[in-house]
């Protein structure tokens, strides 16, 4: 049976998490759909919506900044009071945006101004996800696998939120829509912000942190720590992650725009299609966290992903039939390998670091994925496009993720630091 502390902390990191990552997403499908349109209007479309992904690419490479600035904090004042901040960052920054004046009123100050915006989302986000994956596997002692993966779960939560609120709104006429209706998703995030802060507050401390608190076992200026000693382990834990952060940006940022510009697929179709397949990844993930508890971390991971690679091809071939059901069918085939694969990854690489440098350290190696892989890929992938006319080579960008994901969770198995640092028994 799981503790009570346990099962709150599980609780409290899925709901902040989705409200992270909601705000995150939001940003994303705006930058697919409208931010182009509105920011940079004297570009050509397709320069339009590379400009606007170089906008989304700016919050990835603001990440790894707030890894080590809410890692640093995490780690020396604990794990609540940083997640805390880091909520309240990125609830401002997101209602932010939503009353942001666009290039018609403001000018070249208009996307300075979402630039700037989206540099303070990728801070926070870049210190959320590490503690609020320790605030989760700290509680739950020896089923960490299954309990970090509370918060992997907030990722599909966030996508539904996300994806569901941009469904609703582009009911409106287009007129509407680009007016004021892309506004009402961002603006919403202070509501949400309110009921996150409620739950958050309510956490216990980490005991894990609590213990090395009182036996005086804070590292003193942890990221100096992690580039000392554990450097080696960031870098396999920046590979480990590229699925479980690429692949989101695959389907949420760079398919929608494919599918809404070249295939010629309705705005508000491949919206309900996203809807779908991110309800069959919060419904779908869950097994993976079970499975990756029981067969550990990184077994399960290699035979998923080795699933993928198959499944890459064949989800590529279906969503460039055009055919709504098709595209849906096959997003949805690749994301219950790749989702599987990222509800393992969180529990996967808490057990790699030891504690007193946790936080700093996987907010490292997930953040420097994010700003290296993660915020890429959909840029890389509009380029391979737009150079060759062809979707094969996004594919062989895909496949390539993958294999190197796969070469460093193998190594990270061997070199994790488990097998020195015990596992409290119980939470």
């Amino acid at each position: 049976m799981s503790s009570p502390n346990a099962r709150g902390a599980g609780i409290a990191s899925f709901v902040g998490t989705s409200i992270e990552w909601y705000d995150f997403y939001i940003y994303g499908t705006a930058s697919a759909l409208v931010f182009g349109r509105l920011f940079f209007p004297e570009a050509s479309p397709a320069a339009g919506v590379m400009a606007s992904f170089a906008t989304f690419w700016v919050g990835f490479l603001a990440r790894p900044l707030g890894g080590v600035v809410f890692g640093h904090l995490g780690d020396r004042i604990g794990r609540k009071r940083t997640l805390v901040a880091t909520l309240l960052l990125m609830g401002g920054a997101t209602t932010l945006v939503g009353v942001l004046p666009t290039y018609a009123t403001a000018g070249v100050l208009a996307p300075v101004l979402l630039a700037a915006l989206r540099l303070v989302q990728g801070i926070a986000v870049g210190g959320e996800w590490g503690g609020a994956v320790l605030i989760a596997a700290e509680h739950a002692g020896p089923k960490r696998i299954f309990y970090a993966a509370f918060a992997q779960q907030g990722s599909p939560a966030g996508s539904i939120l996300a994806t569901g609120m941009f469904a609703l709104v582009s009911l409106m006429p287009d007129e509407s829509f680009m007016s004021y209706g892309w506004r009402l998703p961002f603006l919403a995030s202070a509501v949400l912000l309110v009921v996150g802060l409620v739950i958050r507050l309510r956490v216990e401390e980490s005991p894990e942190f609590v213990r090395m608190r009182e036996q005086r076992e804070v590292a003193k200026l942890p990221v100096a720590e992690v580039f000392r000693s554990a450097w080696p382990l960031v870098l396999l834990g920046i590979g480990a992650s590229g699925v479980g952060i690429a692949s989101a940006y695959f389907t949420n940022t760079f398919i929608l725009s494919w599918a809404t510009t070249d295939l010629g697929i309705a705005k508000s179709t491949m919206l309900n299609v996203l809807l779908i397949v991110a309800v069959v990844q919060f419904v779908t993930q869950p097994i993976g966290a079970v499975l990756g508890q029981r067969m550990g971390a990184a077994r399960f991971m290699l035979a998923v992903l080795g699933v993928l690679i198959v499944c890459t091809p064949v989800t590529f071939v279906m969503v460039g039939t055009g055919s709504p059901v098709l595209v849906t069918l096959g997003l949805a085939l690749s994301i219950v390998f790749s989702g599987s694969s990222y509800a393992a990854l969180a529990g996967f690489l808490a057990e790699a670091f030891p504690a007193r440098v946790r936080y700093t350290g996987i907010s490292l190696a997930y953040q420097l994925c994010g700003a290296l892989i993660g915020g890429t890929t959909p840029m890389i992938a509009q380029a391979l496009l737009e150079s060759t006319g062809s979707i094969w080579p996004v594919v062989a960008q895909y496949l390539v993720i993958i294999v190197l994901t796969m070469a460093c969770v193998a190594a990270l198995r061997r070199r994790s630091a488990v097998a020195a640092e015990p596992v409290p028994a119980s939470a």
